[in-house]
């Protein structure tokens, strides 16, 4: 396994991050199995959101299969999201929902703290002082450790910055070979032939880099939000093939190597991956023993549909 440091957060956590959203589909017995199997192959890092099945049910299965794995709460990282409330159908960041987010989540989880808390997409109607005192509530009674935001703008954070005390560590947002306009952007700048020039999420990667922010990517290895993955996909028989030759020489799985693709880029990122099979874990967390070289890199990124302009 491969582990970074998070400017102003945790120190030696694991590249890969196990997601949990699916883990309300499992028996406590098939969720105790990956999260050991999730740890036994380094990680450490293990990701939640309050709206991860109905209820928090994902937060519960995690808490009851937790006590099977032999693991204690002090060897790993957990984090948890809030702000999406799909049963109201809206996004709320008011200090009131922020607050029982977290101890529902506690509670679910049956811990006494959170490593991390990510207020999760934005409020339209946020309040940053709101947001504010919610933080200093959460870090003065010792149930959240550390603080950052997902799918969020750069303003947006900057606005947030200049009410919350709490260092802002990381902001999850979307990046895989097929979902790339994280990153698409800045090559095609000033360039009306195509989409790709558009900036849709504000330089929100050069934003990071330059504010100590880990970017943590969700759905690697997704098409779109929630298009199945593009993995032996007939639609991607250019992309398949140039993971494919990568695979065969260093000896792991094309998934790996679509993971290593988001470990190689210098901002220091972080994969969070979602499924539960134990093989497909082991075979993903490969990835961190892949160096893919500077032609490598490109040689997948123009296999993934984009083009030198």
């Amino acid at each position: 396994m491969k582990y970074i440091n998070i400017a102003n957060g945790p120190q030696q956590v694991s590249a890969v991050i196990q997601g949990c959203m699916r883990m309300p589909a499992l028996s406590k017995e098939k969720a105790a199995e990956v999260i050991r199997t999730a740890f036994d192959c380094g990680i450490n890092f293990f990701d939640h959101a309050t709206c991860y099945g109905e209820n928090g049910a994902a937060e519960t299965r995690f808490s009851e299969a937790f006590p099977l794995t032999g693991l204690r709460r002090e060897e790993v990282y957990i984090q948890s999201k809030c702000g999406i409330c799909p049963e109201r159908q809206e996004f709320d960041w008011t200090k009131e929902t922020i607050l029982s987010s977290v101890d529902d989540s506690l509670r679910r989880l049956r811990v006494d703290y959170l490593d991390t808390l990510l207020l999760h997409r934005p409020d339209l109607l946020f309040d940053p002082a709101e947001v504010a005192e919610a933080f200093n509530s959460l870090e003065q009674a010792g149930k959240v450790r550390f603080f950052g935001v997902s799918n969020l703008m750069p303003m947006q954070t900057e606005l947030l910055k200049k009410y919350v005390k709490q260092p802002l560590i990381i902001n999850q947002v979307q990046l895989s070979l097929e979902q790339s306009q994280l990153i698409d952007q800045a090559l095609y700048m000033n360039n009306k032939t195509t989409d790709y020039s558009l900036n849709r999420d504000g330089s929100a990667l050069d934003y990071c880099r330059l504010h100590d922010m880990t970017v943590q990517a969700w759905s690697p290895l997704q098409i779109g939000m929630f298009g199945g993955t593009f993995i032996d996909n007939p639609d991607y028989p250019a992309l398949n093939s140039a993971l494919g030759e990568i695979a065969d020489r260093e000896g792991v799985s094309k998934a790996a190597v679509a993971i290593a693709w988001i470990l190689r880029h210098p901002a220091h990122m972080q994969a969070v991956i979602g499924t539960m099979n134990p093989e497909h874990i082991r075979d993903i967390c490969a990835a961190c023993d892949v160096t893919l070289s500077h032609h490598d890199w490109y040689a997948l990124y123009l296999a993934s549909g984009k083009f030198l302009p």
